[in-house]
This record gives C-alpha cells, sequence and structure tokens, in this order.
C-alpha cells in the first residue's frame, strides 16, 4: 500500500509518516517499480499501535521504546503518565477558574483584567500579611470591580483569623452577590469549610442573608445551626431560641448563647416563652449540676414571673452551686 493510501485509511497524515520513518519507528518494507513507499500489512499495524501509545501521552522517543526494547516495562512508565496527567490537569483546573472569575468580573478593558490577575494572586499568596492587604484592598474597591467568587473561595480556605476577619469584611461590602457561592459552602464535604460560610453569610447585613441563615439551623452540622442562631439573635431574630437553649445545657459557648437569648428577652411575650424554655430544660439529679447553673446563670438576663419562679425553686436546690447563685440572683432582680 502506497503512502497516501495509508494515510488516507490511517488518519496519519503523510508528512507524519515521513517523520516516523526519520526517527525509525516505522520502515516501508518495499518500494514499488517507480521507487515509490510500500507498506505492508505489518507496517500498517505499527503505524496503529504507534498512534494508539501516543493517544496515552507518550513521546516519540517512549513510543520506539515500547515497541522495540524487549526490557522495557510499561509499569512504571504508566504511573509517571498518571502522575503527569494529574498535575496537567489540576494546572488546566486552576486556569479555567482563574478565566471563569476573570469574566465573572466583567473586566472593561485589560487594565481591568490586569487588576483582577494581581488580586488573585495576592489572594493565593503564602504570605498572610499580603493576603489580608489583599481582601482589605478589595473591600474598598468601587462595586462591581472586585470578582466576589475569588473573595468567597478565599474566604473559605482561610485558616489565618485576621485575613479571615479581613475576608468577611469584604464579603459583607459585596452585598447579596456572595450569598450564593456561601450557600453552596454550607454545603460542603469539608466541616471547615461549612464553618467559614456560615461565619461569612453572618456578617452580611441583608434580608437574602438573614434568610439563608434561618434555613441553616435545619443545617445537619450542629456547628453550622450554632453559629446561625447566635447570629440571628443578633439580628433580633428569635428562631434560633431552641438552638441558644441546647447550647446552655450543652455547656458550648453557653456564656454567648445567654447573652443572645437576653438581647432576644426584650419583649414581654418573648421573655415568657424563653424562660419556659429555659426552664423546660433543667436537668435533675447530681449529674445535672452544671447543666442546672448554667440555665440558672441565663436566667438571671430574662425577665418575667415565669423566671422568678424558677429562680425561687431553684435557690432551694441541693447542689450548693446552683441554690446560691439562684438566691443571689433574686436579690439583685430585687425578687427576695
Amino acid at each position: 500500500m502506497l503512502i497516501g493510501d495509508v494515510a488516507r485509511r490511517s488518519g496519519v497524515s503523510a508528512r507524519m509518516l515521513r517523520h516516523y520513518e526519520s526517527l525509525g519507528l516505522v520502515r516501508p518494507t518495499g518500494r514499488s517499480e517507480a521507487g515509490y513507499r510500500e507498506y505492508s500489512g505489518e507496517d500498517i499495524q505499527r503505524i496503529f499501535h504507534i498512534e494508539s501509545l501516543r493517544s496515552l501521552g507518550l513521546s516519540l522517543r517512549e513510543v520506539g521504546r515500547a515497541l522495540d526494547d524487549p526490557a522495557f516495562t510499561p509499569a512504571e512508565l504508566v504511573e509517571d503518565l498518571i502522575r503527569e496527567t494529574r498535575e496537567r490537569i489540576a494546572r488546566e483546573t486552576e486556569l479555567l477558574t482563574r478565566l471563569r472569575r476573570i469574566g465573572a468580573a466583567e473586566p472593561a478593558d485589560w487594565e481591568d483584567v490586569l487588576r483582577t490577575v494581581a488580586l488573585l494572586q495576592a489572594l493565593g499568596s503564602e504570605s498572610a500579611g499580603k493576603r489580608q492587604r489583599a481582601a482589605l484592598s478589595s473591600a474598598l474597591s468601587s462595586a462591581g470591580e472586585t470578582p466576589v467568587e475569588a473573595l468567597v473561595e478565599a474566604a473559605l480556605r482561610e485558616s489565618d483569623p485576621n485575613v479571615a476577619g479581613a475576608l468577611r469584611w469584604a464579603l459583607a461590602r459585596s452585598g447579596e452577590g456572595a450569598l450564593a457561592p456561601l450557600a453552596e459552602g454550607l454545603a460542603s464535604t469539608v466541616a471547615k469549610v461549612r464553618k467559614r460560610a456560615v461565619q461569612s453569610i453572618a456578617e452580611i447585613p441583608d434580608d437574602a442573608a438573614t434568610a439563608l441563615l434561618r434555613d441553616a439551623l435545619t443545617n445537619p452540622d450542629v456547628v453550622v445551626r450554632r453559629y446561625a442562631a447566635l447570629a440571628l439573635a443578633a439580628r433580633g431574630v428569635a428562631d434560633g431560641v431552641p438552638t441558644l437553649i441546647e447550647m446552655i445545657v450543652d455547656g458550648v459557648n453557653d456564656t454567648d448563647a445567654a447573652d443572645a437569648l437576653g438581647a432576644l428577652a426584650g419583649d414581654e411575650d418573648r421573655a415568657e416563652q424563653i424562660a419556659g424554655r429555659l426552664v423546660g430544660r433543667l436537668p435533675r439529679g447530681a449529674a445535672g449540676a452544671p447543666a442546672r447553673l448554667r440555665v440558672t446563670q441565663a436566667l438571671a438576663d430574662i425577665p418575667g414571673p415565669t423566671t422568678t419562679r424558677a429562680l425561687a425553686e431553684l435557690s432551694h436546690d441541693d447542689d450548693r452551686a446552683v441554690a446560691l447563685t439562684a438566691a443571689y440572683i433574686l436579690k439583685l432582680r430585687g425578687d427576695t
């Protein structure tokens, strides 16, 4: 078969076939009477073998070794190819992500593109100080100049508390645009990412963020629920009261939870409801004394008759610390 026929049937150009011949990969076994190259069936099969190995990412040099060196073993080379392919995919994925972020910023000119690239590089710096300065700078930029998705991703991976605070501030200034990617963060399989997401949402002061925090009260992650409850209380929203009470009973950020309940108890009806819920969670027995003490302390900032009756009863508690605390609070309230 002449070279033109081989090229048509194999899909390998005549020029590439000549290149293979120059490298010694495929040598036509014969020549026609006119001096043209003629390829045998075995030659054509070797061409297909070459193309198959090239499709795996082997160089032509490696293809030649694979086909001609009897001592050549593929296992090590395949492992190298797997590693190189993973590294290439990671690089391409990073590039795609960067391009997507730049596109989301809707740059008007190349100056905007360069500004966005500089921000992305700074947010990815190994220097915490540089990352913090980038976050603060982005917060002071004009609306629309900062790629919000880049800020969200940086906030969700940031471990340095100072940088994280700067990023949350920047996101709070960016408005509702950050909420959709942050909501995705709440569904992450990584606990730290979920925590950072709810912390960031908590600092965005608008109704959409409040609605997202309400939804977060049913999140499977108890840490997310606790942060959401505290943030909602700071906004005067009482939906997280049951979670706040659980925090007090369990002794997890109980001081913050008690403060949050106290802030919500300014309304008389709500104060009675909170007091009733707290009293309903009073554990009995010696084992429950620490939790009873925390509930007693939380009742200090809850006005109303339900609290007064509970404190009067607790002032006679079998646990001395609980009894003394309840009696002291009653005295401060003027209920003794």
